[in-house]
């Protein structure tokens, strides 16, 4: 998908000595900075990045082997 952006002419300037300078292209900077605000705000960027997250956040939903015998332990007691 193409969207148009506009630069102010200083900003154009300096990433365009960034790409020259990083031998990038204009849009592998873009690239990279739109994928570092996305991480940054905790938004998965591909497939493979929302099923970590998925993961992770199964793994701390599951009560550990620990908490789960004190509430066995505390349920005998009542």
């Amino acid at each position: 998908m193409r969207k148009l952006i506009e630069f102010d002419d200083d900003t154009f300037d300096k990433l365009k000595q960034l790409g020259r300078d990083r031998m990038a292209t204009l849009q592998e900077l873009a690239d990279e900075a739109f994928t570092d605000l996305l991480k940054k705000h905790g938004i998965p960027i591909d497939l493979k990045d929302a099923l970590r997250k998925s993961a992770r956040l199964q793994d701390a939903a599951k009560p550990s082997p620990a908490a789960s015998q004190g509430a066995r332990k505390r349920a005998r007691k009542s």
